[in-house]
């Protein structure tokens, strides 16, 4: 279902947040195994290069099954001048790696991301470990690597065990076994599919104005018109505790008649109103919708 992306951007660079070996570039060698991925040192790094030509596309996780939203990203949305162009999701499989000759006996001190170490929890208490929060996962490898000390150790993926030389002492130690990463495919122009055709999925962003059940009316007409809302976070924004902004998404397509007007409904009590992408759904939504029932 990415193919139309592939041949638009073919031959460009994907972005990600984090060294090679992370999550992030797993996933780009899923979705688009013919492009060059172009490690990030932050997801601000990522964006940039997206809007400055050095990659035509960022691979960036947004939400786990496990440890939820991934907060800075939903901050950045909204001034990042992208567009959500489509959405992958890729199982999350953590090694606790260590260097050669380190075993569960020696290692008392575990490094991650704070999201992997919230994702294996049970282990990390399990086994008495301190963690230590990186960059990302595959930042904390690189650090054990570095190290070379055997009561360091590191949640990482397989790939960061080969590319650090590091051995895996446990394999696939997350607290549960459907701990999924939702990743956003971002680009600089939005990438229009056609109404009618399968699920999509719109996400957007807004303000409700400061008026009593200013949200309850906003969303209003979601509801009255029959339109799924999956998703709706909100965060505080200009350094105030009153100032609340929203992302939301959608099952349906604005082109779609009452999917239109529940918009339209939504534009009269809000402000700010900015439609982030419209893209097709891939399967594992259809599969958790189904689940869900």
């Amino acid at each position: 279902m990415y193919e139309a992306i592939a041949e638009k951007y073919q031959g460009g660079r994907i972005a990600f947040q984090g060294q090679p070996g992370s999550y992030s570039q797993i996933a780009c060698a899923e979705v688009f195994p013919g492009m060059d991925t172009l490690p990030c040192t932050a997801f601000e790094d990522a964006f940039s290069a997206v809007k400055d030509g050095s990659a035509a596309l960022a691979m960036i996780p947004i939400d786990n099954s496990v440890a939820g939203r991934v907060a800075d990203v939903h901050h950045l949305l909204p001034n990042s001048g992208l567009y959500i162009v489509g959405e992958h999701y890729e199982e999350i499989h953590h090694q606790l790696l260590a260097a050669p000759g380190a075993t569960l006996k020696t290692i008392r001190r575990v490094r991650s991301h704070v999201h992997a170490l919230s994702q294996c929890r049970k282990l990390i208490r399990r086994l008495k470990l301190t963690p230590m929060v990186t960059a990302d996962t595959a930042g904390g490898a690189a650090e054990v690597a570095k190290l070379n000390d055997p009561a360091e150790a590191a949640l990482a993926s397989s790939l960061s065990a080969e590319i650090h030389g590091l051995t895996p002492l446990m394999t696939n130690v997350e607290d549960a076994a459907t701990n999924t990463t939702r990743f956003l495919i971002m680009a600089r122009e939005p990438m229009p599919v056609p109404p009618n055709n399968g699920m999509t999925v719109t996400s957007f962003v807004f303000r409700v104005r400061n008026v009593p059940a200013a949200l309850y009316k906003a969303l209003g007409g979601f509801a009255t018109n029959g339109v799924n809302i999956t998703k709706l976070e909100s965060y505080l924004v200009d350094g105030s505790f009153v100032a609340a902004q929203f992302f939301a998404e959608i099952e349906g397509h604005p082109d779609n008649r009452l999917v239109g007007l529940a918009f339209d409904e939504l534009q009269f009590f809000t402000e700010k109103l900015r439609i982030l992408g419209t893209y097709a759904a891939p399967p594992y939504r259809y599969d958790e919708r189904k689940r869900s029932l």
